[in-house]
């Protein structure tokens, strides 16, 4: 059976309420529940970890008689387990509601499953209406569940030929105006920024996203990786956000920290040692290169060891895009065969 009308435009209204809740470990999600005429009579959307799912949020708002033969129109497929809340499908089917359209099916492997459940109890259950614009919605978390962490971006600046400093260590600045415009922007789009304490202790950045003298409106989280103390008086801990600091090399276990605080976009910036410690890693999902038109010669280069001994290791990348930036060129590219992990 396909949407009507009111379904139509009650996704497009649940779409915009899940905007309402905060982009984090949780998906954003919103409901709206029509009656038998097809008239609004409840809406909904996911405030947090451990807040009631956007359906129950909405049907909270109900009395059992006005649920009985109801329509729910949500974002994403109900969930079908019970963590810090219970199943929704199981809340859907209790509240009698007889028709539920979701645009997206939940690719949690444990939450799940709730159109099987909901269809098993006799319920109407229509998938895939606006699912583009759902996708589009939660595409970071949809990507953190693919992946089983968050997406890594990894940028470096580096000269033509392929240095990312000048025999005395200076860098700043390689790039021009334009380029390092283009860094702030693409910051202030991540959920923090990553750099290791060499970067720290030789430029000692601040790490913000910056419109020209400006702060974003959302900044990044500063993080800083490695066993060497970060100084009471860098910039760092001046930071909008409260910073993070690990004393460790285990990268994956990094990730899985900032994962479990919500953090879906990491952005690594600091330095050729860590930059090459994820590439080698297998931890790079997305590589910014700014290509300056200089040449700097010496020893400083971009990357340090890759795990590449011979061409036939090399790691390829598919380019998906050259981006001119002033007299500067990005180069925004993936690796070839991303390999998710289990």
């Amino acid at each position: 059976m396909a949407s009507s009308e009111a379904e139509r435009e009650a996704m497009t209204r649940a779409l915009a309420l899940a905007l309402n809740g905060p982009r984090g470990l949780n998906p954003q999600v919103g409901a709206v529940i029509l009656s038998a005429a097809g008239e609004v009579i409840a809406e909904g959307w996911h405030r947090g970890s451990g807040t009631p799912h956007a359906e129950v949020d909405a049907l909270s708002k109900l009395s059992p008689g006005q649920t009985r033969g109801a329509t729910a129109v949500v974002t994403l497929e109900p969930c079908n387990h019970t963590g810090r809340t219970g199943p929704c499908s199981q809340a859907l089917i209790d509240a009698g509601v007889s028709r539920v359209i979701y645009a997206l099916d939940d690719p949690g492997r444990a939450s799940g499953g709730g159109a099987e459940r909901m269809r098993a109890a006799g319920l109407d259950v229509e998938s895939g209406e606006q699912q583009d614009a759902a996708r589009a919605l939660i595409a970071d978390w949809l990507t953190v569940q693919q992946l089983g962490r968050p997406h890594v971006t990894v940028k470096w600046a580096q000269s033509l030929d392929g240095r990312a400093a000048a025999s005395d260590g200076t860098s700043q600045w390689i790039t021009g105006p334009a380029a390092r415009a283009d860094v702030h922007r693409r910051r202030a789009a991540s959920d923090a920024i990553v750099v290791g304490t060499g970067t720290v202790l030789a430029d000692d950045p601040s790490l913000t996203a910056r419109d020209g003298d400006e702060l974003y409106e959302h900044q990044p989280i500063p993080v800083v990786i490695g066993a060497r103390p970060t100084p009471a008086a860098a910039s760092v801990r001046r930071h909008p956000r409260e910073p993070l600091f690990y004393d460790t090399r285990d990268l994956t276990a990094v990730l899985d920290d900032l994962r479990e605080r919500g953090v879906q976009r990491v952005f690594v910036e600091g330095g050729p040692t860590l930059a090459s410690a994820f590439i080698a890693a297998g931890l790079a999902d997305t590589v910014l290169a700014y290509l300056a038109p200089v040449l700097l010669g010496g020893g400083r280069l971009a990357l340090t060891d890759i795990g590449v001994d011979t061409i036939a290791d090399a790691r390829r990348l598919t380019v998906d895009e050259w981006l001119p930036l002033g007299d500067d060129l990005l180069a925004v590219a993936r690796p070839s065969v991303l390999k998710e992990r289990s």
